[in-house]
């Protein structure tokens, strides 16, 4: 097996090419094993979500962002709400305030039939 084709001249070394071909298998399942998957994980809110069960949905999505996986905050509109969307690009905005420079937005607000979504993922830590 060549080992250096680009020297001159150019090295070659003579080896047991089963185990070599082990090796590399074995190298690649140690790098899947390694791999972390990220998640997309959703939040569902209401125009009329209450100040604790915000907060509860905040600390939830604070917990996947520490994980790694990505966070779709969702704000569905039932009925007569969907005259009021404004009330839900108040809930998004409420969500990025509160918490601040420790997430990135992947997807801006948008609106999807009687839903609007945002995608956030873990931004820089300080």
């Amino acid at each position: 097996m060549e080992v250096a084709p680009d020297s001159s001249p150019p090295v070659c070394r003579v080896m047991d090419y089963g185990k070599f071909k082990y090796e590399l298998q074995k190298k690649q399942q140690e790098g899947r094993k390694r791999q972390t998957s990220i998640q997309l994980k959703e939040i569902k809110f209401r125009p009329k979500t209450d100040d604790h069960d915000f907060e509860t949905k905040l600390k939830h999505i604070r917990r996947f962002l520490d994980a790694g996986d990505k966070c779709k905050v969702t704000v569905t509109f039932r009925g007569r709400e969907m005259m009021h969307k404004n009330r839900g690009e108040i809930v998004l905005k409420r969500v990025l305030e509160t918490l601040g420079d420790t997430v990135k937005v992947d997807q801006h607000p948008s609106m999807e039939g009687r839903t609007m979504n945002m995608v956030l993922s873990a931004g820089e830590k300080k």
